[in-house]
């Protein structure tokens, strides 16, 4: 009959401190949980701050970029790149001008030092003396503006072409004319849609 009782008695204490255990246990978890939102909630932001000011999505209008790219396509844009190459697609914009009203996507053909010549009975553009291999052009070059060549390109400027050279407003207009590097937006990095074009 003792032994029952010390039995009960000391199995009641046992009950007692299962519950503190529990809580924890639920303490644990909820702090768990919080450090993750949290951690989703940076994220989110970080990612806005990114594409707010670095990386942003921009949509083709218009085809003087076939075939490279279509009207309705949409790019990732990096406006980490201040410093285009030749062959690079940008972003760029002409404020002080006349010219399509906003932005426009087009490739650089030439940088600041450089000369640009375009034979239009040819269709042939060259660089420094050099004929470009353009395979990515939807047909040769054999549309001219108002601009004259051969054309030195000023340090801190860049040459514009659309690869779809006879239907695209671009440097050899003075509607665009000469691009200043301050007025690159940014660098295509890569097509986000159409998917199959990824």
């Amino acid at each position: 009959m003792k032994i029952t009782e010390y039995k009960k008695v000391y199995s009641e204490p046992a009950c007692v401190t299962a519950s503190p255990n529990k809580e924890g246990m639920h303490k644990k978890i909820a702090a768990i949980v919080f450090e993750w939102l949290s951690s989703g909630i940076i994220a989110v932001i970080f990612l806005c701050a990114v594409f707010m000011f670095g990386v942003r999505p921009v949509r083709v209008d218009g085809d003087s970029m076939l075939p490279t790219l279509q009207d309705g396509n949409w790019l990732v844009v990096s406006a980490f790149d201040f410093n285009p190459e030749y062959g690079e697609i940008v972003i760029v914009t002409q404020p002080n001008r006349t010219s399509t009203g906003g932005p426009v996507v087009k490739r650089v053909i030439a940088v600041g030092g450089q000369t640009v010549d375009i034979d239009f009975e040819k269709g042939e553009v060259y660089v420094d003396n050099i004929k470009l291999d353009e395979p990515y052009i939807l047909e040769k070059t054999y549309r001219s503006f108002d601009v004259q060549f051969p054309l030195e390109v000023p340090e801190g400027y860049i040459f514009v072409m659309g690869d779809n050279r006879n239907d695209s407003l671009d440097s050899r207009s003075s509607r665009i004319g000469l691009i200043d590097k301050r007025y690159v937006l940014g660098s295509c990095i890569l097509r986000a849609h159409p998917f199959k074009k990824f």
